[in-house]
This record gives C-alpha cells, structure tokens and sequence, in this order.
C-alpha cells in the first residue's frame, strides 16, 4: 500500500473508532450550537472558483507541528480519537498558501454597485429558475415545514455556489487546518471549525480527505461551516443522510432550517428600498448590523420613506449603499435580518433578496 493510500485507509478506520457521536431524534448529530454570531467567512459571498478539481500541494504534512500536536491531544481528551490514527491524518494535511492570500481581499470589501455586479447576472437569474423548477418539490417541502420562501432559498444556494456548480476547489481540512494554525487573527475559530469537521466526519462516515470546499472551509451547495452542518444540516428526502454536496434536497432543507434557526418569519417582508428625505439626519440612525431596532413608522415619521406600500409597522433597520451616483437606502426587516445570521454582510443580504426577487419574477 502506497503512502497515500494508506494515509485514506487510516483517516477512514479514525471514523471507526469509539463509536458515534450522539443523534437527535431527527438525525442530527448532538453537539454544540453554531455560535449565533460567528465570524462570517469572507468567501461565503465570493464568486465561486471554476470546478478546476481540488488544489492539492505536495507537502510532508504538518502532523509534527507542536501545535497541530497539541490540537491532537485536545481531540483525543475531549471526544476520544486515537491520538496515533489523527496523528496519520494530518500527516496528509497541507498548507495552502493561496488561501492565506485568498482572506486578504474579502469581496465585502468591495462597494455595492461593484459587489452586486458579480450576482445579479443573467447566468445567476437564468440558473435559479431553472434549479427552481428542477427541484419545485423540495422548495415546496421545505417551504412547508420550515415556512421560508422557496425563492430566497434558491437564491441562497445561487449566490454561494452557483447551484451547486461550483462549491469550491480545496479539501475542507487543508483550508480548516491551514486557517486554523497559520491564521491567527481568527485561529481560534477555524480551529474548533476543524474539531466540528472530524466529528462531523465520525458521525457522518465520511472519510475526511473527501470533502471539497471553499478557501474558508465552507462546504457543499449552501457552504455550511462544519458546525453549521453539525447543527442544522437536513435530510430533506427521507434517505437517512444529510449530503449537502450532491442532493439538492437536502441542500434546500439544511437552508431553510437554517433560516428558521435564525428568527425567518414566515410571510413577512424581507426589506423594501427607502428615500430620505432632503436635510434629514440619517447618519446615526444607519445599522451596520441590520438588526431591526426601529418601528416602520418611526423612520416615516423622520422622513424615511418606502418605496412601496409596507403592512403594519414592523421593526426595521436603516441600510445605506453605495450606487455609482450616490448613496441609496434600504428598509430591512426581521427577515433581511435573518440572512446575515448566514453571512454578516449587508451587502450580501440585499444581493440574496435582489437575485431572489428576479428569480421570483423570471427576469
């Protein structure tokens, strides 16, 4: 057996060893919740790379790193992988340089008029009706037990993998590992990302050199973080599997349940453009987090104003983007609110409603 093999040969016995990790009644795997509000991984809104295969470096693996040791013996105390066997699994692991550099330009970076620029596309509009009508009876299902659109979901699974098309070029553990100890200005938490992906791989039997995923770790249709997956990911066809990289049902499902998980309110609006009106001073009242902390009527009666009708005065939060002719305001409700528990980003926010309501519209 050459060293490769034996190398998957020994990550696959890992998933063997001392058991499964505990199941809810629903099939998912017990451990801890996502935080609620994590760091959001700068590639969850980026273009996806082509479908070029995985990168994979050569390398002597990074199993001897005192760190990556000690990473091993927390492991193993903690929830009782064989030392030896996670020791032969990261003598597989590489560095990938490119990822290092890859978290230096976040697309968030970008301002509005060029962020949108790379998802309201006609190849974007064009895929989600097309993914819409191909997979109508899971959005429907989803929609039914989850209670969230089956547009925004659609636009979700869009924006972050061009519907499934492109979910990334990198081994999941070669990004966790290499954010998680040569990245130190967020190492702590791509590190438990990559605890959660071991375990997610026990309980899920899967060999862990298999997964593929973006240059943050972000895995499948939907690009669930690890922990994300090991809380809300969902069988959506019944066949006692959650596989976000291959089933668009279960990609629908984990989505909607993640929006769910997030405080989605079924049938609510999600954000409506605004005009303000001249000399009003808007600049404190401008969320970064858009957290709806406002009553609709109270921004009516500060001169902000929708640009359609709005029913009741539900809570909203004041959103400013940059247009190349000048600043334009949004209203975003508890439900726009919701999507940046997926990526914290206001921009990709109002990018996912506005691809939604053109799929919705099929224009």
């Amino acid at each position: 057996m050459n060293i490769p093999s034996r190398i998957l040969f020994l990550a696959t016995a890992i998933l063997m060893l001392h058991g499964c990790a505990g199941r809810s009644p629903d099939g998912t795997a017990t451990g801890p919740a996502t935080p609620k509000t994590p760091p959001t991984p700068p590639d969850s809104a980026a273009p996806a790379q082509p479908a070029l295969g995985p990168v994979i470096s050569t390398g002597p693996g990074i199993a001897d790193r005192p760190d990556v040791q000690a990473f091993i013996g927390e492991m193993s105390r903690k929830h009782g992988f064989n030392a030896e066997a996670l020791s032969q699994v990261f003598a597989g692991v590489n560095f990938q340089e490119a990822i290092l550099t890859a978290m230096a330009r976040p697309y968030e970076a970008k301002p509005w008029y060029a962020y949108k620029k790379l998802f309201l596309t006609d190849a974007r509009i064009q895929g989600g009706i097309e993914f819409k009508q191909k997979n109508a009876q899971a959005l429907a299902d989803a929609e039914r037990k989850y209670g969230v659109s089956p547009d925004i979901i659609t636009a979700i699974i869009g924006v972050e993998s061009s519907y499934g098309k492109r979910p990334g070029n990198y081994r999941v553990i070669d990004a966790l590992s290499t954010l998680g100890f040569d990245y130190p200005k967020r190492g702590e938490f791509f590190r438990s990302e990559l605890a959660h992906f071991l375990l997610l791989c026990r309980d899920e039997g899967i060999d862990p050199f298999k997964p593929i995923g973006s240059y943050a770790g972000a895995m499948g249709m939907p690009q669930f973080m690890p922990s994300s997956f090991r809380r809300l990911a969902a069988d959506g066809d019944g066949d006692g599997r959650r596989d976000i990289w291959n089933n668009p049902a279960d990609a629908i499902a984990s989505v909607a349940r993640y929006f769910a998980a997030n405080g989605w309110q079924t049938g609510e609006p999600i954000a409506v453009s605004a005009t303000v009106g001249e000399g009003v001073a808007y600049q404190g009242l401008v969320s970064k987090s858009l957290k709806p902390d406002h009553g609709l009527a109270q921004f009516v009666e500060m001169g902000i104003t929708p640009a359609e009708p709005v029913n009741g005065s539900p809570r909203a939060a004041l959103v400013k983007l940059e247009e190349e002719t000048g600043p334009a305001f949004w209203l975003g409700f508890q439900n726009l609110y919701a999507i940046t528990r997926y990526n914290h980003s206001p921009l990709y926010a109002v990018a996912a409603y506005e691809l939604s309501k053109r799929i919705a519209s099929g224009m």
